[in-house]
């Protein structure tokens, strides 16, 4: 580890809480529907939008009916989107003449972008047309993305409204979030990826020289446009199969750097917008103290066994680091960084390939994705999926006082608690059970490249990452086929919506609530203690519930390389 390497992650750190409040407020501002600044340029768009979907913004929603527009709308997205993959052959926007995807890996992919998962059993630039990478991908990376942010408004509404049978309508957030936030962000930061040498063309291969004299095939294509938003939306599908270790993704330090701030910077900006809608932003500042802890903790964990590298290595005299799978360009620090902030934020892309980091150094991404979107989360889950936490961190904490427990003004009853365990268990449920599953069948078995606890590792990772809606891959996991495709597709649409619904759910009770006001009985839920206490039960949930598998697969594999045995 070296002193560049700590104020890389500390300035990292710093930059991200100076722009928490300023991308808070106007989210806040989108939050309850007030005017901004674009509406001038906007504002018409988003009328023409109502006006020609019949659409009245202000007719709110139950919470049943917020979740069956949410539901349909994208269930029908991914029914576009499969079509597109399918017809791909035959579609304009195809300068290499690629076929459609089988039915198999269309299915997958649909569903993938669908859930803001983007996991890829393919190569990008060898699979996709221009047409099918716009039209069927990157408009996901907008709508999946705009998905989260407004059911993380829904549920923010049911802690802040009293006596409520409302939390909001899905069409007017989902319009707001995507005319005023994802969509001008997304512009500048196409434009400053496309002035630092991302492609942004419709050509699909240029021919060029190299120094040596030798002719090479470039492929290229609508990069930049898709980068930007994959970034800020926490999607993660690469246009090239290297995804951001690729020079055409990612092409300098400075890239490298905004690229991980913009993967945090929505998420970030949540928290600060969640204490301003329940009228006190020290309950924001609370939750982002928490995130970010176990934030830290997990950098500094794979920092740490990434810059000791390899004892096996060490060994046979090669002193450093371990390099293997990581891009020259960005290095250790850099590269573990990066994992770390792409597996705590749902978001998938990566700069290095996560199967050829040491053993404990690719658990911590693996661990971020098994806490279930708690650690800064993707856009809006992240939020929502902390808060779901938070619910059982004030039952088990009313049980320690002796009262009926409260968060925020409302009290937390049995509807609630049951529903937020419903929701937190479905990610255990899901991993253990397709890794189990896969574990055994000569199908699941056929996909992995390495034996012994590493292939379980790879496993796991595959299936967390479906589950977890993060799409990054160890990359060391064979997933274009039949069985892999159609299992991990289930996977990745249970993990998105199997928790939104119970979400909404909670939403609904608690904007029917009266608001209760803290005593001197109350536990607080804004110091030291309460974030302690959080941080805390989200370690033994998670600790409890996938130790047993993390001790089959990093830890064995970490145990063997001290001996030095490699698999």
């Amino acid at each position: 580890m070296t002193l560049a390497g700590w104020a890389l992650i500390l300035g990292f750190v710093a930059i991200l809480i100076a722009l928490t409040k300023p991308v808070g407020l106007w989210l806040f501002a989108l939050y309850e529907g007030r005017r901004t600044p674009l509406h001038l340029v906007l504002g018409p768009v988003e009328r023409s939008f109502y006006r020609l979907s019949g659409i009245d913004p202000q007719v709110e929603q139950s919470w049943r009916r917020y979740a069956l527009h949410m539901l349909l709308f994208n269930a029908m997205l991914m029914a576009f989107t499969y079509a597109v993959l399918r017809l791909q052959g035959v579609l304009p926007g195809n300068p290499q003449g690629l076929p459609g995807l089988s039915p198999h890996l269309a299915f997958n992919t649909a569903i993938s972008f669908t859930a803001n998962t983007n996991w890829q059993s393919y190569a990008g630039e060898s699979t996709m047309s221009n047409l099918s990478q716009m039209l069927g991908l990157t408009i996901h990376n907008f709508l999946s993305a705009a998905t989260g942010i407004a059911l993380a408004f829904a549920l923010f509404r049911g802690f802040a409204r009293r006596q409520a049978q409302t939390i909001g309508n899905f069409w007017a957030d989902m319009t707001r979030v995507t005319l005023y936030l994802l969509l001008p962000l997304a512009i500048a930061y196409a434009l400053f990826l496309i002035a630092s040498g991302v492609p942004q063309t419709m050509a699909g291969v240029v021919d060029v020289t190299t120094l040596e004299g030798s002719k090479q095939s470039l492929l290229l294509g609508p990069v930049a446009s898709q980068e930007a938003v994959k970034m800020l939306g926490t999607n993660g599908g690469g246009f090239f199969n290297a995804n951001s270790a690729h020079p055409f993704e990612n092409p300098t330090a400075l890239t490298n750097l905004v690229q991980m701030l913009s993967i945090f910077l929505i998420g970030f900006g949540l928290t600060w917008t969640f204490g301003k809608a329940v009228g006190n932003p020290r309950q924001g500042w609370a939750i982002l103290a928490a995130m970010t802890f176990l934030f830290l903790a997990g950098v500094t964990v794979t920092y740490w066994q990434e810059a000791a590298g390899n004892p096996v290595l060490h060994a046979l005299g090669t002193a450093g680091g371990n390099m293997e799978g990581k891009e020259v360009r960005f290095g250790v620090a850099a590269s573990a960084l990066f994992s770390v902030v792409t597996t705590a934020a749902s978001c998938g892309a990566v700069n290095a390939m996560h199967d050829s980091f040491t053993s404990l150094g690719g658990m911590i991404p693996l661990f971020n994705m098994q806490l279930g979107e708690v650690v800064i989360g993707g856009v809006g889950a992240g939020i929502y999926g902390f808060l779901l936490f938070a619910i059982l961190t004030v039952f088990v904490a009313g049980l320690m006082v002796g009262r009926t427990p409260e968060y925020v003004g409302k009290k937390i009853e049995a509807r609630e608690v049951k529903l937020a365990v419903l929701a937190i268990a479905v990610l255990p449920l899901m991993i253990l059970g397709f890794t189990s599953l896969s574990s055994v069948l000569e199908q699941g078995l056929a996909g992995p490249l390495n034996k012994g606890p590493h292939g379980f590792s790879e496993i796991l990772y595959a299936f967390t990452s479906a589950v977890a809606n993060n799409g990054s891959a160890f990359a060391g996991l064979t997933a274009n086929t039949p069985y892999y495709n159609g299992l991990m597709g289930v996977a990745m649409w249970i993990g998105r919506f199997f928790i939104i619904v119970p979400m909404l759910a909670i939403a609904g009770s608690l904007a029917a609530k009266r608001y209760t006001p803290e005593s001197a009985g109350s536990f607080p839920t804004t110091g030291a203690l309460w974030v302690g206490l959080l941080v805390g039960i989200i370690l033994i949930v998670g600790g409890l519930t996938f130790l047993p598998s993390l001790a089959l697969g990093p830890i064995a594999d970490h145990l063997a390389m001290i001996r030095g045995q490699s698999f």
